[in-house]
């Protein structure tokens, strides 16, 4: 499967009660194939992914998997503290059917480029898969400029892409991009796809991201890579003001697993605490939003 195009990042789905929903997830999951993405990534970080115990991670990875059965690629969630934990993670990864990993750098203290560099060397030794090196500080607490990037990718054959959410993402694209010397280093807008346009015209690959209409997604990197810029911009600024809502930092998951219960995917928006919860005024923004922008439900 190649790393390129649109990857959905799935919500992990919950009950009413909290606990995993098995058969909301699969038909997350259709509902993300009939929009006609490339990949999903499963255990990202809006997949809450921080309130699920190893156990859990690890039934929904293989629910994953097993539900998509090779019809497009599938991307893990397997970012750790540690470097023993991180390879742990992706070798239940590879063995469960992925194609890929993601992960971002461990967190510790007084974390320098060299340590980092080592923790994708030391992965990339010990399990062969393909890495998207996940550029996100508010996860690894440290912001990888773009020289490292490309370091990582010149040392690491198998770390030649990135989820980059650092912003600006389309000048840091472009930065990250000219130091590749000749190599194909392949770069996902993140961010719920509010920079998905510049993001492309900067030279990247596409998206990884969560947003909850994918198909738009899928437009405009369709006809993008068409040669059809207007009407890839045409397409993104329609539905940008959804992306922008959606992607509202502290609420935003619950927006996406609300927008996702409407479009019938998700039995129930729960969310795990302590994650907020929409209130009146949200529903009612959101509602307004949805009409405005006239997306298909």
């Amino acid at each position: 499967m190649q790393l390129e195009g649109v990857y959905s990042v799935l919500p992990t789905p919950f009950d009413s009660s909290g606990n995993l929903d098995d058969d909301s997830l699969r038909r997350v999951i259709d509902l993300f194939i009939g929009a006609g993405v490339n990949g999903v990534t499963a255990l990202g970080v809006t997949g809450e992914v921080a309130r699920l115990d190893d156990s859990e991670r690890r039934h929904v990875l293989d629910v994953v998997t097993s539900h998509v059965n090779g019809r497009i690629g599938v991307v893990a969630g397997t970012t750790a503290e540690g470097t023993r934990t991180c390879v742990g993670y992706s070798r239940h990864a590879k063995d469960a059917g992925a194609t890929a990993v993601m992960v971002s750098p461990p967190r510790m203290l007084e974390l320098n480029s060299d340590a980092v560099v080592r923790h994708f060397h030391t992965l990339a030794d010990a399990v062969d898969v393909e890495i998207v090196v996940q550029d996100y500080p508010p996860v690894s607490g440290y912001a990888m400029e773009p020289s490292l990037l490309a370091r990582i990718a010149k040392e690491i054959p198998r770390a030649r892409t990135i989820k980059l959410e650092d912003p600006p993402t389309p000048f840091k694209t472009a930065r990250i991009l000219e130091r590749a010397d000749g190599m194909e280093i392949r770069i996902f807008g993140g961010l719920g796809g509010v920079f998905l346009l510049e993001e492309l015209l900067a030279g990247a690959t596409g998206a990884m991201t969560g947003f909850a209409f994918p198909e738009v997604l899928v437009e405009i990197v369709t006809l993008f890579r068409a040669g059809r810029v207007d009407d890839a911009a045409e397409a993104f600024y329609r539905g940008v003001p959804l992306m922008r809502f959606e992607f509202q930092e502290g609420i935003g998951m619950a927006i996406r697993k609300e927008v996702l219960h409407r479009r019938g995917a998700l039995a129930s928006p729960a969310t795990r605490p302590p994650a907020a919860q929409l209130d009146t005024t949200t529903r009612e923004a959101l509602d307004r939003v949805l009409a405005w922008t006239k997306v298909k439900r």
